[in-house]
C-alpha cells in the first residue's frame, strides 16, 4: 500500500478486509528488515515516506540518536518536539545546542493555551500528583493532543522505543500499524538495549541531556521525573507514585493494536 492513511468503514466487511492487508505488509517488512542496521531502516522509511514521515524526538538519548543519523541521511528530514511548558531547563539546553550545532529545524508543538489555563484553574499546578486519571488528563492535553495534531499530517512516524524501557513495551515490534492515528508506527532501537544506546552516544559524539549524568536514564517533565537509584529500574523515575505498569503518558497506546 503506498499510503498508511486508510479511512475505514464500518460496512460490508471492508474494515477487516483493509485491516488484514495492512497486517500482511507489516509482517513482510518485520521480516525483510530482521536482521537489518538502523542505518538501513531509517533509510527505507525516510526514502520511502519523505515529507510523510516525522521523528518525534524527547530529546533523551534515543532520539539523540535517531536525530543524528536521520540528519546525516537527510537535512529536509522532519524531526518535532513536543513542548509540554513543564521540562525542565537541562531540555531546553539541549534542544538550543541542537538546533545551533546540528542545525535543526525543529516542529515545535505546544498543547492548547485554553486547556492548561483550565486544567490549572480547576486542579491546580500539581494535579496529576493526586491519581493516575488526573495525571493521564494532564498528559493529554500537553502531550497527547499535541501529537495527534502533528501526526495528521504524516503516514509514518519514527520512535526511539526500546523493549527494556518499560514492562508496557515488551510486545512492540519494529514496524507496527498505529491503529489509534491510522500511519504507520517504526521503531528503529525497539530490540537495542541501554548499554548499546549510551556506546553509540559517546562512539559518535553526540550531545546528550546533562541530566543523563545526574543518575536520570530517563527524562519527562520536570515534576514527574526523578533521579533513579542504585539498583533500580531505568524508568523507575518517571511517574515514581505509579505503579510500573501504569507507566504510559498514552503517546504510545495503540486500541485494537496489530502488530
Amino acid at each position: 500500500m503506498d499510503s498508511y492513511k486508510v479511512w475505514i468503514t464500518k460496512t460490508d466487511g471492508l474494515s477487516d478486509l483493509i485491516m488484514a492487508i495492512q497486517q500482511e505488509e507489516i509482517n513482510q517488512l518485520n521480516s525483510e528488515f530482521r536482521n537489518a542496521t538502523l542505518i538501513e531502516v531509517l533509510a527505507y522509511v525516510l526514502d520511502r515516506f519523505q515529507d510523510n514521515v516525522i521523528l518525534a524526538s524527547s530529546l533523551g538519548l534515543e532520539d539523540q540518536i535517531l536525530t543524528h543519523f536521520v540528519q546525516r541521511h537527510s537535512k529536509k528530514a522532519r524531526i518535532m518536539v513536543l513542548d509540554t511548558l513543564r521540562l525542565n531547563q537541562e531540555t531546553y539546553d539541549l534542544l538550543k545546542q541542537m538546533q545551533e550545532e546540528y542545525q535543526v529545524t525543529y516542529e515545535i508543538y505546544y498543547p492548547n493555551n485554553d486547556a492548561v489555563e483550565a486544567l490549572v484553574s480547576t486542579k491546580g499546578t500539581h494535579s496529576f500528583y493526586e491519581s493516575i486519571e488526573n495525571r493521564k488528563e494532564c498528559c493529554h492535553i500537553r502531550k497527547i493532543e499535541p501529537l495527534t495534531r502533528v501526526l495528521k499530517t504524516v503516514d509514518a512516524w519514527i520512535t526511539g522505543l526500546r523493549k527494556d524501557q518499560s514492562v508496557t513495551r515488551q510486545d512492540m515490534a519494529l514496524f507496527e500499524y498505529d491503529q489509534t492515528h491510522k500511519i504507520l508506527k517504526v521503531n528503529p532501537l525497539i530490540h537495542w538495549d541501554y548499554e548499546t544506546v549510551r556506546d553509540v552516544i559517546k562512539a559518535e559524539k553526540i550531545p546528550y541531556n546533562a541530566l543523563h549524568d545526574q543518575g536520570y536514564p530517563s527524562i519527562g517533565c520536570e515534576p514527574c521525573t526523578r533521579a533513579v537509584k542504585e539498583g533500580e529500574d531505568i524508568r523507575a523515575g518517571r511517574w515514581w507514585w505509579e505503579a510500573a505498569d501504569q507507566k504510559e503518558c498514552g503517546l504510545h497506546s495503540n486500541k485494537d493494536k496489530k502488530s
